[in-house]
């Protein structure tokens, strides 16, 4: 196992390394003007040479590759930079929102694992019954909802209509102080959101892997020897229909914070996403790219976790082979 973490982490570095030169090379090459976006309105009346002074002290007047290097050498010794779009160090501002997006992804997570464990195996004891269906229809259907059209049902139906959850946000309006209370009542939405577009594959993958669990001979064998129908399922079929289930720890980490980008714009979740889009729209180099960074390096963690998972709980898996 340390064999295995220790590979994949030797192979993290040059990913990490190519991410970062892509994102700086996209930005050059995007049409926004970084100067423009940090002046703001003041552009408009500025002469050339005063937008040229302002372009040499954010240093955005160099060559991307160079910006580059300076950013990640920087980046090696403890200092992510300044963001021109927030005025405040990268440091602080992911260190201030990091902490919210983790509470939102963390709560998704586990609502979604816990209810689609559930869904799939009530509809795999009966294959082909009406819960069934109903449970696959659903899963069906909500699979092909997009995230934000979810949102803004959810403010729609739950906020505007029925008044009994909040729009949106991370306290009340005229709230001086942040009180668990508060972040709980607007944590409710963005979570139940975010959680129901991970529903469906937690879902359908627990309801396929305790299904052919149910019908292997084994499983079988232990009917027929009078075992009650509850071991069966939870001491046996669920134990190895659940297998399936950590290949999705990593591969849907990418999903997460995709779906989560959208959650928190709807409901301005004062989280990572609202500071990448910021940081995107205004060419924000040294945010973006620690963003984009640390996105990247939650999705190879996430894939390890999974391979890890997999190795530590399925017998017929060595990690020498992996």
């Amino acid at each position: 196992m340390a064999r295995l973490a220790g590979r994949r982490l030797l192979f993290f570095v040059p990913v990490l390394l190519i991410v970062t030169f892509g994102v700086f090379a996209i930005a050059a090459a995007s049409p926004f003007d970084p100067v423009k976006a940090y002046a703001g309105t003041a552009a408009f009346g500025s002469d050339a040479r005063t937008l040229e002074r302002l372009r040499e002290n954010l240093g955005v007047d160099q060559p991307f590759t160079s910006r580059w290097w300076h950013w990640l050498t920087a980046a090696l010794g403890g200092d992510l930079g300044q963001s021109s779009v927030m005025r405040q160090p990268v440091a602080q501002v992911i260190g201030e929102r990091l902490v919210w997006s983790s509470l939102l992804c963390g709560a998704a997570f586990v609502v979604a694992v816990l209810t689609g464990t559930v869904l799939g195996v009530l509809a795999a004891r009966r294959p082909g019954s009406a819960l069934d269906r109903a449970v696959t229809s659903l899963t069906y259907s909500l699979e092909a909802a997009p995230v934000f059209w979810l949102a803004l049902l959810a403010v729609w139906l739950f906020a505007l209509r029925s008044g009994v959850l909040p729009a949106g946000g991370l306290t009340d309006t005229a709230s001086e102080q942040v009180t668990f209370s508060q972040v709980a009542g607007h944590l409710v939405l963005p979570t139940g959101v975010l959680a129901v577009s991970q529903l469906p594959w937690f879902t359908l993958y627990v309801r396929q892997g305790v299904g052919d669990a149910l019908a292997e001979d084994p499983v079988r064998g232990a009917r027929a020897r009078g075992v009650s129908e509850r071991t069966v399922l939870l001491g046996h079929a669920l134990r190895s229909g659940l297998l399936p289930v950590l290949t999705l720890v990593g591969s849907r980490v990418p999903e997460l914070i995709t779906g989560a980008l959208l959650v928190e714009s709807v409901f301005s979740w004062p989280g990572i996403a609202a500071a990448t889009v910021e940081a995107a729209a205004a060419v924000d180099f040294p945010l973006l790219a620690a963003l984009t960074t640390l996105a990247t390096a939650a999705v190879l963690v996430g894939n390890l976790l999974a391979d890890l998972l997999y190795g530590l709980f399925d017998p017929r898996v060595e990690f020498r082979d992996m």
